[in-house]
């Protein structure tokens, strides 16, 4: 696992990312959209074997960066993504509700 490259690949619908390890699909991140300015982060999951190289982490700033680009807050219902926002001030900027 260490030497092989993880990419990370929008839905072809956009409401999600794909993260990809040598052709295989290792996690995923989905979200809806809420009005114009608002997205909910709904499910993250890693499969066992690469929960410790921060592709879950990676899903979640796939998903941040996107609601940047479309000047959304992000809401978590996923506990992965809601433990994320907590632990990392890097997604305050899209947080929709500030709890620190």
């Amino acid at each position: 696992m260490a030497d092989k490259t993880i990419t990370y690949d929008i839905f072809p619908d956009g409401l999600g990312f794909y993260a990809n390890c040598a052709g295989n699909h290792v996690g995923e991140i989905t979200f809806v959209r809420v009005g114009i300015d608002k997205m909910i982060i709904d499910h993250t999951s890693v499969i066992e074997n690469y929960r410790n190289a921060h592709v879950g982490l990676n899903l979640v700033r796939c998903a941040a960066n996107l609601a940047r680009t479309q000047r959304r807050k992000v809401i978590t219902m996923c506990p992965f993504a809601s433990a994320m926002f907590s632990r990392f001030p890097e997604f305050d900027d899209v947080r929709f509700l500030h709890t620190r």
